[in-house]
């Protein structure tokens, strides 16, 4: 299985629940919607994804072992202020429309098709995580969001795409977080997303 496609379906989802759990606590109405929207994208993209890679994409995204997730740690944090929940939206979508671009230079043209589709829905997160940075980067708060969630953005890119990233966010490189360790978030958020698959006979129909 393509390990990166995998990781890109996994930091959709993961993501994509991160992102809901801002629905009705979001500081402002406009962004219980945003959120709320983009949480949904997030899990088509990955839910694609996983289309790609199985014939049975339910399975594939909630029937494996926690362990077999190849999400970047990123997405995994449960951020509980806005300050980061912004720094991690910006981070991530500025890494994203690099892993992006490289996916619609692939050799299949499968590959190649769903990234340039989902390049065209992510514009619209790209300009919002835009517009909050552009709110906020002068705030102490926010910087000290972006430096402290660094290392971890840039574990979202494969090392020959990090270069890019770096003279984009213009931080200093730094020792990635890297994909393969989970942080303690993800246990408890894998446990509440896969509880009704888990629970269900094996070979249950929806």
């Amino acid at each position: 299985m393509n390990e990166a496609l995998l990781g890109l379906a996994d930091d959709e989802l993961v993501l994509g629940w991160r992102d809901s759990e801002w629905t009705g606590i979001a500081p402002v109405l406009e962004e219980d919607v945003a959120f709320s929207s983009i949480a949904q994208n997030e899990i088509g993209h990955a839910r694609a994804v996983y289309e790609l890679l199985s014939e049975d994409a339910d399975a594939l995204a909630f029937d494996r072992p926690l362990a077999e997730y190849r999400c970047a740690p990123l997405v995994e944090l449960r951020l509980l202020d806005w300050a980061h929940t912004i720094a991690r939206r910006w981070l991530y979508e500025t890494a994203d429309e690099i892993r992006i671009a490289a996916l619609k230079e692939d050799d299949d043209p499968r590959v190649a098709g769903l990234a340039a589709k989902i390049e065209r829905e992510e514009a619209y997160h790209r300009m919002h995580a835009e517009m909050w940075h552009e709110r906020l980067k002068d705030e102490p708060r926010f910087r000290k969001a972006v430096e402290e969630l660094w290392p971890y953005a840039l574990g979202v890119l494969p090392p020959e795409q990090r270069a890019e990233l770096v003279a984009r966010v213009d931080l200093p490189e730094v020792d990635a977080v890297e994909r393969g360790t989970h942080t303690g978030g993800l246990q408890e958020m894998w446990e509440e997303m896969t509880v009704v698959p888990r629970s269900a006979p094996v070979g249950a129909q929806w």
